[in-house]
C-alpha cells in the first residue's frame, strides 16, 4: 500500500491498483476502480475510476455517441464499497468474496463520456454481521452523475 502525501489528513489512505488488485477478485475488463483516495475504517471511502475510449463497452454501447453504461458506474461504487469492507474489517481476499446483494433508490443523473474521472464515494448506512448497506455517489468533476443505495454480503469462497 502505498502511503498518504505528507500534507494529507490522517485519516486518508491511498491504495494503488496493485494493492486494489489485490483485495478485489475483479481483472480486465470488469476491475472498474483505479485508485481509492480517501478510507475511514467503519464511515467510508472515496476513489476513481478514468474513464477512456479504450474501455470495451464502447464499442457498443453507443457507436459515435460513447457512453459508458449505467450499470457499470453502479458496479464502480460497488466495487469501491467492496474494497471499503476489505480494508474496514482487514479481510483475506483469498478467503472471502464481497457479493452486490441489492440496489434501491438507484438514479442516473448525466452521461459519463470518455475522459471523464468517475468520482467514487461510499459511506456506510448500516451494518450487521455479514451484511452491509451503503449509500454510494458517483460525480465527475463535482457534478452527481449517479447514486444508489447498495447492499452486500461477505461470503466465504467455499460457500459458492
Amino acid at each position: 500500500m502505498t502511503s498518504a502525501p505528507d500534507n494529507a489528513p490522517a485519516n486518508v489512505s491511498v491504495d494503488d491498483i496493485r494493492r486494489i488488485m489485490e483485495m478485489l477478485p475483479h481483472r480486465y475488463p470488469f476491475l472498474l476502480v483505479d485508485r481509492v483516495t480517501s478510507f475511514e475504517s467503519g464511515v467510508g471511502i472515496e476513489a476513481y475510476k478514468n474513464v477512456t475510449i479504450n474501455e470495451g463497452f464502447f464499442q457498443g454501447h453507443f457507436p459515435g455517441q460513447p457512453i459508458m453504461p449505467g450499470v457499470l458506474i453502479l458496479e464502480a461504487l460497488a466495487q469501491a464499497g467492496g474494497i471499503f469492507v476489505v480494508k474496514t474489517l482487514d479481510l483475506d481476499s483469498a478467503d472471502k468474496l464481497f457479493l452486490f446483494t441489492g440496489i434501491d433508490e438507484a438514479k442516473f443523473r448525466r452521461p459519463v463520456v470518455p475522459g471523464d474521472r468517475l468520482e467514487l464515494s461510499a459511506k456506510v448506512i448500516r451494518h450487521k454481521m455479514n451484511i452491509w448497506k451503503m449509500q454510494g455517489r458517483a460525480t465527475v468533476d463535482g457534478e452527481l452523475v449517479a447514486q444508489g443505495i447498495f447492499s452486500a454480503a461477505v461470503v466465504d469462497k467455499g460457500r459458492m
